[in-house]
C-alpha cells in the first residue's frame, strides 16, 4: 500500500469518507488491484467514483480512477494524499467496471489493459464545453421526431446522477412514442415476436440469418429505434467504416441525433465528444467498431453486430478480446437482449445457439427460394462437363461467360469477386511449383502492374528489389507462372473480352461504397463489393480455392460468409457463378443458401479434434525461455494438454517491437475443455504476476481463444 507522511487518522482529509480507493493504471499484472489514498479537502467535492486521477505510485505520478469513496482503510499505515483529480466527469461507469473485470478474467488479463480499451484519452477542451461554440454555429438540423429542434442544445450534459434538461426530456417523451415500421421482419419465423419482445424490455436473444437482398441496415436500425422507445439504449456494431456510415444514416432517419457513430477515424475530439454524448444519456444509440462494445449507454436494451466473423472484430491490443465474446459477456451481466446478425454464422455462434443461450432467428424456405439467385458451380453435373470438359479446370469457364453477357445484354451490372488484389501477387516456379522468393530477403515475389504496357520484372513484396534474373532455388529453372490472378490482371484481361463496357475496380485504398445502374463489370476484391441500386445481374466468384485453400482453421467458413456476401447483392432472378469444386461442402452450403448447417457441421468438426469453440484454447508465444518461464510458474487445471512448441505462424504479429527481436519466436497451446476454461485463465494470470514480480523482461504474449491459431 502506497504510504507518505500523511497519516490516515490526521483531520486534514475529507471528512465522511476520507479513503478513495483507486485502481492504478500499471501494466505489471501483480499490480492489477486497489489501492487506497487519501482524499484532501480541497478535493472531496469532485473526488467521486468514476473519475480520473493522478496518483503518486514507487514515486512517480501515475493515471488511474477513483473506484468508490471508504470511511476506512484497512491500511493501517500511512497513506499518500491523491495528487489531482484530472476532471470531475465520471467517466468510467459502475457497469463498464463490471465490464472490464469480467474480460480481463476471460481473456487472463489485467483491469488496466481493458480500460485502456474501453474508456478514449481524455480530450480536455471537449470536456470541458470548449465544442460549444462550433456547435451553435451549425445549421440548425431537424430531429427525426417532428417538432424538435435539436441544434438548440448543447453539447455539455449534465453528469452522472444530475438530471436531464427539459427539452431533453420532452425529446424522450416524444422518442418513445416513436412507431417503428417492423412489418419487415414478419419474413421471418417469429421476427415479429421477436421486435415485441424488444419493445416491452425483454433480453431476448438470437442469431439472426438475413437473406439474400436484405436492407439490414434498415432492419437493425428498426431494432434499435424499437429499444429506444421503450426507454432504453442500444450499441449496435459492424466491421469497417463503409458498414458504420450506411447503419448510421439508417438510425439517423428514425431517431436524429440520439444516434451516434464511433469509431477511431473520426479523430480524438470528435470521437470524444460522441462519447461523451453517449456516456451523459444525450444519445441513445451507439453505431460503431469493435471499441463501441464498451461504449457507457445508459440502461442498455440491446447489443447486435453484423457479420460477426469479421477478423477486425479480434482486438490487436493485450488482452486481445473479441468484440463477440465482449458483447456476450456484456448482455449476460446486463441482461439485454442480443443479437448475433450476418448472411453467413459463424461456429461460435452456433455453439451459443445449441446451447440454448440464443435462438435461431431465420425465414422459411420458401420465403428464401423466392429471394435467392440461382447459385451454381461449374461441372456441377454430368451434362455440364459433357458442355465444357474444362469447366472446373479454367479459371473462368464458358458459363461464366455466356452469364456475364446476357446481363449486359439486359443493361444490368455484373460483379466479379477476386480474393486478392494486385496485379499477380504471386509466383511459383513453372517447373516444380516452388514458391518464388528473393535472393536478398526470402520474401515472396509479385509481379507489379506496368503502367506503360511494357513486361515488368518480378519484385519482392518485403524489400522492393527487383528480380531481373530469377532462378528458381529448388530445381534451378527460370520461367515463373502466377499462382493468384489479382483484381488489376482480373480488371485487365475482362476489358479485352468485353470491349466497350465499363470496367470498374474496387479494392485496396480505392473501395467504391455504390454504382450506378447500367451495363458495366464491377472487379471487387473480396469484401468490397459495392451496392448497386436493385441489384446486380450476375455475380462471378472467381479463384475458390485461394480462399478455401488457405492453412487456416477458419478458412472454409471465412469463405462462406465472403461468397455470401457477394451473393446477397445480386437480385433475386440473377445468377451467381462460383469457382470452386463442386463437391466441397462450403459450395454446396452456398448453393442451397444453409450457413446454419454448414456452421453446425464445422462445430462438430472442431468438436471432433479439439478446437475452438468446443475447447478453450491458450497460445503462448514468445521465446523458449520465455515461455518455459511462464509454465513452470502456472497451476494449470487437470487435464490440460500442452501442445507444442511451433514456430509462431507467419500471419501472427510477434510479441514485441523495436530492433531488438530475437531470432526465432515459439508458439505454445493450451487446451482445456470449457468447463475449465475460468480456472485456465486464472492460472495464466497468476503466473504472469508471478513473472512480472521478477521482473522479467523478455517477450511473452498470452492469448485466449485466437482468431489465428495457426
Amino acid at each position: 500500500m502506497p504510504t507518505d507522511r500523511v497519516a490516515a487518522g490526521e483531520t486534514s482529509t475529507a471528512a465522511g469518507h476520507p479513503i478513495a480507493r483507486v485502481l492504478p493504471l500499471l501494466s505489471p499484472a501483480h499490480l492489477d488491484r486497489e489501492f487506497d489514498y487519501l482524499v484532501p479537502p480541497d478535493l472531496d467535492e469532485i473526488a467521486q467514483p468514476g473519475v480520473r486521477v493522478r496518483v503518486r505510485f514507487a514515486g512517480r505520478l501515475v493515471d488511474g480512477y477513483l473506484l468508490e469513496r471508504l470511511p476506512h482503510s484497512d491500511h493501517n499505515g500511512k497513506m499518500m494524499p491523491l495528487e489531482r483529480v484530472v476532471s470531475a466527469e465520471r467517466v468510467l461507469t459502475p457497469e463498464i467496471l463490471r465490464l472490464a473485470t469480467a474480460v480481463a478474467a476471460r481473456y487472463a488479463g489485467t483491469r488496466s489493459d481493458v480500460l485502456r480499451l474501453a474508456v478514449p484519452p481524455r480530450h480536455a477542451r471537449t470536456e470541458t464545453g470548449g465544442a460549444k461554440k462550433a456547435d451553435a454555429e451549425k445549421k440548425p438540423a431537424r430531429s427525426a421526431v417532428e417538432g424538435v429542434d435539436t441544434a438548440s442544445g448543447s453539447t455539455s450534459a449534465p453528469t452522472v446522477g444530475e438530471s436531464a434538461s427539459p427539452s431533453r426530456e420532452v425529446e424522450d417523451d416524444l422518442l418513445s412514442r416513436v412507431e417503428v415500421d417492423a412489418s419487415a421482419w414478419g419474413r421471418y419465423a417469429h421476427g415479429t415476436g421477436f421486435v415485441d419482445a424488444l419493445a416491452h424490455g425483454k433480453g431476448v436473444r438470437a442469431a439472426w440469418q438475413a437473406l439474400p437482398g436484405e436492407d439490414w441496415a434498415a432492419r437493425l436500425a428498426e431494432l434499435a429505434a424499437t429499444v429506444v422507445g421503450a426507454g432504453r439504449s442500444a450499441v449496435l456494431m459492424v466491421p469497417d467504416q463503409r458498414d458504420l456510415d450506411r447503419l448510421l444514416a439508417e438510425c439517423v432517419a428514425l431517431v436524429g441525433d440520439r444516434a451516434v457513430g464511433l469509431s477511431a477515424g473520426l479523430g480524438p475530439a470528435a470521437r470524444y465528444r460522441r462519447w461523451l454524448a453517449v456516456l451523459r444519456g444525450q444519445a441513445r444509440i451507439v453505431v460503431g467498431t469493435r471499441a463501441a462494445v464498451f461504449a457507457p449507454a445508459r440502461d442498455l436494451g440491446l447489443i447486435a453486430m453484423w457479420d460477426d466473423g469479421d477478423d477486425t472484430y479480434a482486438e490487436p491490443r493485450s488482452p486481445y478480446p473479441h468484440a463477440r465474446e465482449v458483447a456476450m459477456l456484456r448482455a449476460h451481466e446486463t441482461g439485454a437482449a442480443f443479437v448475433a446478425a450476418g448472411f453467413a454464422r459463424t461456429a461460435e455462434i452456433q455453439a451459443v445457439v445449441e446451447s440454448g443461450w440464443a435462438r435461431d432467428l431465420l425465414a422459411e424456405r420458401h420465403v428464401l427460394r423466392e429471394v435467392t439467385p440461382r447459385i451454381s458451380a461449374p461441372g456441377d453435373s454430368d451434362y455440364a462437363l459433357e458442355r465444357d470438359a474444362l469447366a472446373r479446370s479454367v479459371r473462368m469457364p464458358g458459363v461464366a461467360f455466356a452469364a456475364a453477357r446476357s446481363a449486359i445484354k439486359e443493361n444490368v451490372a455484373v460483379l466479379v469477386q477476386v480474393p486478392r488484389r494486385g496485379y499477380v501477387p504471386s509466383l511459383a516456379c513453372a517447373k516444380c511449383r516452388t514458391p518464388a522468393r528473393c535472393r536478398h530477403c526470402n520474401g515472396p515475389l509479385a509481379l507489379p502492374h506496368s503502367v506503360n504496357g511494357e513486361a515488368a520484372s518480378p519484385q519482392c513484396k518485403w524489400c522492393g528489389i527487383t528480380e531481373a534474373a530469377f532462378r528458381c532455388q529448388a530445381c534451378g529453372a527460370r520461367a515463373l507462372r502466377a499462382t493468384v490472378i489479382g483484381a488489376a490482371r482480373t480488371a485487365e484481361e475482362l476489358g479485352r473480352a468485353f470491349s466497350g463496357v465499363p470496367i470498374r475496380a474496387s479494392g485496396g485504398g480505392e473501395v467504391l461504397d455504390t454504382v450506378e445502374p447500367g451495363a458495366q463489370v464491377v472487379v471487387a476484391t473480396v469484401g468490397a463489393e459495392p451496392l448497386v441500386p436493385g441489384g446486380y445481374g450476375v455475380a462471378l466468384l472467381l479463384d475458390g480455392w485461394a480462399l478455401l485453400g488457405r492453412a487456416d482453421l477458419r478458412a472454409s467458413e471465412d469463405t462462406l460468409r465472403r461468397w455470401m456476401g457477394a451473393a446477397a447483392l445480386v437480385r433475386p432472378r440473377g445468377q451467381v457463378i462460383v469457382m470452386a469444386e463442386p463437391s466441397l461442402s462450403t459450395v454446396q452450403a452456398l448453393v442451397r443458401w444453409d450457413p446454419v448447417n454448414h456452421a453446425a457441421a464445422e462445430l462438430e468438426a472442431r468438436a471432433e479434434v479439439g478446437f475452438p469453440p468446443a475447447v478453450r484454447l491458450a497460445a503462448i508465444d514468445g521465446t523458449t525461455e520465455s515461455i518455459a518461464e511462464l509454465l513452470d510458474a502456472a497451476t494449470l487445471p487437470e487435464g490440460t494438454e500442452i501442445l507444442g512448441p511451433v514456430p509462431l505462424p507467419p500471419t501472427a504479429r510477434k510479441p514485441f517491437s523495436g530492433t531488438d527481436a530475437p531470432a526465432e519466436v515459439e508458439r505454445m497451446l493450451l487446451r482445456v475443455a470449457r468447463s475449465d476454461g475460468a480456472p485456465l485463465a486464472r492460472a495464466l494470470t497468476a503466473a504472469q504476476a508471478v513473472r512480472s514480480t521478477h521482473r522479467s523482461d523478455a517477450p511473452l504474449r498470452v492469448q485466449v481463444d485466437p482468431v489465428d491459431i495457426g
